[in-house]
């Protein structure tokens, strides 16, 4: 990518695509294209194929999807699947369509089974069954990844799929019905604080472990991919296996896991997050509620042996993030 190529970030206001915005606005990059949901429904096929027409984008960022906790996945199950479904097949066929450069898929690593070793590796994707809660938005994501490498395989694209761990930052849902854990924990606790509530509660035993990037780490490898690698540097990467007549490569697992590598319990994190916000109250953890998957920590080495590495820590990470947080609520 030059300084001057067209960029069209497809979820620009959200934590991921207000991310890497700044980042590649931060690196120089002049001619970025973003739109609204008003100005652009990514669900519409017409809209979609009609924006392509007019802007032709030498490069795409699709960051766009409707993404939730666990509450929010598993209780709109039908949104999650049809929307990141369409969403995907819209931008990626019309950037194939059009001949874009090169595409970047974001995901998330719920794409690997409920029972994945750990740390997980991206061969361990469709080894075994999904973690229900998210399966639909799982499903759509790995859609997501199957399709850029189907049309790498059959048209010859440059479309690369990244999926990044839990993330957190500037522009998170703090939206206690729809959040992350890590969000949904400092506005908890931030508003045990400010209204003074004697003991804030927090669902499941505190043990499950759990790894955090944050956001601007993850817009940092995004670009550095984009800039510095292509698909085709990617399967030199990737363990390719025959099949069974061996008169073929299978190419499968092509995607990138972006993550640190760390992990911390949901308990830690939440006595970190308590001291950060000088909340002097008691946190009380409700065993009655579901803890989720109990460990759940990527496997950065693909990343790594491409030459890049995570640069905020967990404590600095939050308290950056809680500053912003401070600021906007002014």
């Amino acid at each position: 990518m030059t300084k001057n190529s067209k960029i069209y970030i497809a979820g620009h206001r959200g934590l991921v695509g207000s991310a890497i915005l700044k980042n590649l606005q931060t690196k120089g990059y002049i001619n970025l294209v973003y739109k609204t949901h008003k100005e652009l429904d990514l669900l519409n096929q017409q809209a979609v194929e009609e924006f392509f027409k007019k802007e032709k984008p030498e490069y795409v960022i699709l960051a766009a999807a409707k993404v939730g906790g666990i509450v929010a996945n598993n209780s709109y199950r039908a949104d999650f699947i049809y929307e990141n479904l369409q969403i995907q097949n819209n931008v990626i066929h019309q950037s194939y369509i059009h001949g874009v450069t090169k595409l970047l898929f974001l995901g998330s690593t719920c794409i690997y089974p409920k029972n994945a070793p750990q740390p997980m590796p991206e061969e361990c994707l469709l080894t075994s069954p999904l973690e229900y809660t998210n399966e639909p938005y799982a499903i759509a994501k790995i859609a997501g990844i199957k399709m850029c490498e189907s049309y790498n395989i059959q048209y010859g694209t440059n479309f690369i799929s990244v999926m990044p761990t839990n993330l957190y930052g500037p522009n998170d849902n703090f939206d206690l019905e729809t959040s992350h854990v890590l969000p949904a924990l400092l506005r908890k606790i931030h508003e045990a604080k400010l209204n003074n509530i004697p003991k804030v509660e927090i669902w499941g035993s505190g043990n499950p472990r759990r790894e955090f990037l944050y956001s601007e780490d993850m817009a940092d490898a995004c670009v550095f991919i984009m800039e510095n690698r292509d698909f085709k540097d990617i399967l030199n990467t990737t363990h390719l296996t025959l099949n069974a007549d061996e008169f073929s490569n299978e190419i499968r697992n092509t995607h990138i896991n972006i993550g640190t590598g760390k992990d911390i319990s949901i308990k830690e994190l939440a006595y970190l997050i308590k001291d950060i916000v000088g909340y002097t109250g008691k946190l009380y953890f409700n065993t009655t509620k579901p803890d989720g998957t109990m460990v759940k920590l990527t496997d950065p080495s693909k990343l790594h042996s491409i030459g890049w590495k995570h640069k905020v820590e967990l404590e600095k990470g939050i308290k950056t993030m809680y500053a912003w947080y401070l600021e906007e609520k002014r």
